[in-house]
């Protein structure tokens, strides 16, 4: 039994064992040994975003298909009539088209110019009955009726437990033999480092730190199906993030339409309201910006003193919430400028020759063209294209300010670009220091507030837990963060006694 994370690593390594290659270019990893693999694991758990992390993170492509909106028409092909001559004898048979699904890996191919990937195909184990043989000899043969998945292709395959699902057909031996069936379980914590990552709302982020046992429920029961999954929090924080910016109040309502088990729904839809109103009561971000006042520090020191474990809790939460977010706002303004950085040094190699700064536009045209066609590809993710949509735009800018200052000299041009940039950088410089000083300023306000207790202990393990918050503090320091490093040996020496307790107990009895 794998969590979700430890499933993704297993198609990783498994994608360069297949994918492996000789001197000559040749596959080394013999075809016919090539198993699919077979993930079987609750609903909702995330099986298809691994996926496209996978063919992302491998640059690979990738074809994902619901098995079950498909007829054995689409996934097998249709039916012909070809002539054929055997001994001399012509003879009208039956042969097929090709089925949509390897179609589509051609097609993607073509698109994207990569000729490896996954076909991931979900839900296969919940087949009508008619394309039920069709998917076993898919994964026996790695064949949609009579067309082979292209080479450098593997094959990812997803199903539900039968306990999840009634239409689910049990594999026979013969099948079974055939694939390498991975069985998934949700894991909270893995979902919560994947939650971080992907900026999922902080009221969900802390709630189900505190009440893990509510991450993932799934009941079917005489009096109908209640169910809680990893996509129904994902989806939540999505409409959250929404509503609060047009400003439209979260309902009970709101919150089981994607958390189908009222106790639950209920339950995170009040944390919901404690979780803004501490937001409001607390004032974190003047706090840390140090705009709030003497007396409202004071006052929320005391509050923070005085509270409940979950309302510290929360506070703690929030704290984290505040620090990773200004920590990325940081790091996209770092991504930025060493990105502009790069298109100068590139833009000045153009103009090298050029008779005038005009020039400038020949190189924002071909950049543009370049992004388009990275696009059609799909070469580029949606942050990526944002972020060259950004790039070619501050070009512009550039350019459109050197005509209305009537600059066309290349030398006199490029400079006055480069006192552009300089201001760029200067912003980086004050951000940079503004975030750090933000960071020692939470660690000060939970040593006022907490002391060196399990408060700061959870600040520290989250904050070294996050990829991105960690490479901060290796790469600009934090002084207090390292004071309180001894917190983290402290927490990982205890559990190493706790496991060593735990064994000398089963070894007695």
């Amino acid at each position: 039994m794998m969590n979700i994370k430890e499933a993704k690593n297993e198609i990783i390594h498994t994608l360069a064992a297949y994918l492996k290659k000789d001197e000559n270019g040749n596959y080394t990893y013999p075809l016919v040994r090539q198993r699919p693999i077979l993930l079987i694991g609750p609903p909702g758990i995330g099986k298809t975003a691994v996926m496209e992390q996978i063919a992302q993170e491998c640059k690979v492509g990738l074809v994902a298909y619901t098995i079950t909106h498909h007829t054995r028409q689409s996934a097998v092909g249709l039916p012909k009539i070809v002539s054929r001559d055997y001994d001399g004898i012509q003879v009208d048979i039956t042969e097929y088209t090709m089925s949509e699904i390897i179609a589509s890996v051609y097609d993607c191919m073509e698109r994207t110019g990569k000729k490896e990937g996954i076909l991931f195909i979900d839900e296969i184990n919940c087949v009508s009955e008619t394309l039920a043989p069709a998917m076993l000899q898919f994964l026996q043969n790695k064949t949609f009726g009579t067309h082979k998945v292209p080479k450098g292709w593997i094959i990812v395959a997803a199903g539900n437990p039968p306990a999840y699902n009634k239409s689910v057909r049990e594999f026979d031996i013969v099948t079974l033999d055939r694939v390498r069936k991975i069985s998934i379980q949700a894991e909270p914590d893995v979902w919560l480092e994947y939650a971080r990552k992907r900026s999922i709302h902080g009221a969900i982020l802390s709630y189900l730190s505190m009440k893990k046992e509510n991450f993932y429920v799934v009941e079917n029961t005489v009096d109908g199906k209640f169910f809680v999954t990893a996509r129904g929090w994902e989806d939540l924080s999505e409409i959250l993030k929404s509503y609060e910016e047009l400003q439209v109040e979260i309902s009970e309502e709101l919150v089981e339409e994607f958390l189908q088990k009222e106790e639950i729904a209920r339950d995170f839809a009040s944390y919901y309201q404690l979780y803004e109103k501490y937001k409001t009561d607390y004032h974190l971000p003047e706090i840390l910006e140090e705009t709030a006042s003497r007396k409202q520090y004071e006052l929320s020191c005391n509050m923070a003193k005085a509270a409940s474990f979950e309302e510290r809790f929360t506070v703690t939460e929030l704290l984290l919430e505040v620090v990773e977010n200004q920590i990325t706002v940081f790091e996209k303004w770092d991504k930025k400028t060493e990105t502009l950085h790069e298109n100068l040094r590139q833009l000045k190699a153009f103009l090298q020759g050029k008779d005038s700064i005009d020039g400038m536009g020949e190189f924002i045209f071909s950049r543009r063209k370049a992004l388009k066609a990275k696009l059609d590809s799909e070469l580029l993710t949606f942050g990526e294209g944002m972020l060259e949509e950004e790039q070619i735009r501050i070009l512009e800018g550039y350019f459109q300010t050197l005509k209305e200052w009537h600059i066309r000299d290349t030398i006199d041009g490029y400079d006055r670009i480069c006192v552009m940039f300089a201001k760029v950088c200067a912003e980086r410089r004050e951000l940079l220091e503004k975030t750090k000083k933000m960071l020692e300023n939470a660690f000060i306000f939970m040593e006022t507030c907490f002391g060196k207790g399990q408060e700061l202990l959870l600040f520290e393990t989250e904050l070294t837990a996050d990829d991105q918050a960690g490479t901060f503090i290796s790469s600009y320091g934090c002084t207090h963060y390292f004071q309180n490093c001894d917190l983290l040996l402290y927490q990982k020496q205890e559990k190493e006694l706790q496991k060593e307790c735990r064994a000398i107990l089963e070894d007695e009895n």
